[in-house]
């Protein structure tokens, strides 16, 4: 008899070793190579779940973020990113399927790194699921 493990308790299944894109010291050297599960798994307002990857820069202004924050609130708050784009998940193509995560929103900010947002539709926002420090961050996504 198998008896397989809940889909949510692999995804949460946290990497060990060096990840993509990190190096031995857990710095994030390349973003666009880091992929999710290397980083540390978080709680953050309204219950949202996300990741944050990597050691921040000094005086960086990705400390002052939380998991969950809308897309507003923290350009408000750090300011515009460098450069920025929009991608489709598999949920996308689910039919029936109306929860979050059908998009994804990537910032990208020189000197600091990426913060990738999830949401339900294009041109809607969405709310903060990834922080990826990188100080070496060129601020253009690849």
């Amino acid at each position: 008899m198998v008896v397989a493990a809940p889909m949510s308790a692999l995804a949460k299944k946290k990497q060990s070793g060096v990840g993509p894109g990190m190096n031995e010291a857990g710095e994030v050297v390349n973003s666009a190579e880091v992929e999710s599960g290397w980083g540390e798994e978080v709680v953050g307002i309204n219950d949202y779940e996300g990741e944050i990857t990597g050691i921040p820069a000094p005086d960086s202004k990705f400390t002052q973020l939380k998991i969950g924050m809308p897309m507003k609130q923290v350009t408000d708050l750090i300011g515009e990113p460098t450069d920025q784009g929009a991608y489709v998940t598999g949920k996308a193509f689910i039919p029936f399927f109306f929860g979050g995560d059908r998009y994804r929103y990537e910032m990208a900010y020189k000197g600091q790194g990426r913060l990738v947002f999830a949401g339900k539709s294009m041109g809607t926002g969405g709310n903060l699921i990834w922080i990826i420090h990188n100080k070496n961050d060129s601020g253009y996504r690849e």
